[in-house]
């Protein structure tokens, strides 16, 4: 929980893999909840144009400023994926969300020197952790 907690500390730009305009999608209301908390929000998700009032970019390689903080929202068999590309796009961090597990994508992102979470959801964290604005 100290490395979740720092890294929500630290980086107050998210970009988010897998992000989605539905609603009812974790990817949406964590990332909607993690926007309202203060944090700038770049979705990357090629079906998509624009989420949260951001424009949506198709991947990683994409994304048109330094990237720091990964927060991903993809199956496992994708994860090792988005891990090299997160590495190749030189990321300090990649998080893998609750329920998401890859052993793959952890070797990629340790052996790269990227801080690594997974299977956990940066909204819990953040509400567990008192970094939510008052009221």
């Amino acid at each position: 929980m100290d490395t979740e907690r720092e890294l929500l500390r630290r980086y107050h730009t998210i970009v988010v893999v897998g992000a989605s305009a539905i609603p009812s999608k974790p990817s949406h209301y964590v990332s909607a909840y993690m926007q309202a908390q203060g944090y700038r929000i770049i979705p990357v998700n090629p079906e998509e144009s624009e989420v949260l009032g951001e424009r949506c970019y198709p991947d990683l390689a994409s994304v048109p400023e330094p990237i720091e903080f990964v927060n991903v929202f993809r199956r496992p068999q994708f994860c090792a994926d988005v891990a090299r590309a997160a590495v190749e796009a030189g990321a300090k961090a990649i998080w893998l969300q609750q329920g998401i597990v890859s052993p793959e994508a952890r070797r990629v992102a340790e052996g790269a020197g990227l801080e690594y979470v997974e299977d956990a959801c940066v909204m819990v964290v953040h509400r567990r952790a008192g970094l939510g604005r008052a009221g």
